[in-house]
């Protein structure tokens, strides 16, 4: 089941996850993303710029009560580890190789949730490996494009979860507002108690009305 380069790491439980040590792995955000997005029965779950996905496998670890989850990636090589993964741990799920901006529109309307942890630095990595790089880096996506592609494959009163830096909070906050996802529960994250923030995370709802909760700092101590 694995090919060249490729190692098997444990995520969840017994659960593992198939990774490519020369290519973008997994961080402790992901895993922040998957327990900071709630749940409810039946959900259709998307996992936007899905990678090798763990955010939506630990998800619906988690939360096995929802009715199905669709991963879209647009690197093939991430979207071939997630389909050997699911096969290995027996998740059941569609994986779309795509990029988010041209998802089809068979898929209009039809989420419940959104999962999304996406490229969200602006600068740097020039030196890094292209592949690693579009990953963190909005090289092919933009933030607008997320919140356009996921306010269109929401149903009305649906749900999308992300997370981004904490200095781009503003930015971030402003571009869901501006496309009808109203922030309702908002999360900061620190790699220790009592330090500045680093991510931020925010639950949006399709329609929703305004008023956000803020919940308190998570203090993350695997911070990488």
């Amino acid at each position: 089941m694995l090919k060249e380069n490729e190692v098997l790491e444990e995520f969840f439980g017994d659960k593992k996850i198939i990774q490519n040590v020369n290519l973008y792995r997994f961080t402790s955000d992901s895993i922040l993303l998957s327990r900071f997005a709630r749940a409810k029965y039946g959900d259709s779950v998307a996992d936007f710029c899905a990678g090798s996905g763990v955010v939506g496998f630990h998800f619906i670890c988690l939360n096995p009560q929802i009715s199905d989850l669709t991963l879209f990636e647009m690197q093939e090589s991430l979207s071939d580890m997630s389909v050997r993964t699911a096969a290995l741990n027996g998740f059941d799920c569609t994986v779309i190789c795509c990029r988010i901006q041209d998802i089809g529109r068979e898929y209009d309307d039809k989420f419940s949730l959104i999962l999304c942890n996406p490229p969200y630095e602006k600068s740097g990595f020039e030196n890094e490996v292209y592949e690693k790089a579009v990953c963190r880096k909005e090289l092919t996506l933009t933030l607008p494009e997320i919140a356009d592609a996921a306010f269109k494959k929401l149903k009305f009163g649906g749900r999308l979860a992300i997370l981004s830096r904490a200095d781009r909070s503003a930015e971030l906050l402003y571009t869901l507002k501006s496309r009808r996802l109203e922030p309702k529960r908002l999360q900061f994250v620190s790699g220790a108690a009592g330090a500045k923030p680093y991510i931020v995370m925010v639950e949006a709802v399709k329609g929703g009305r305004e008023g956000v909760d803020v919940l308190p700092v998570l203090v993350n101590g695997a911070k990488s």
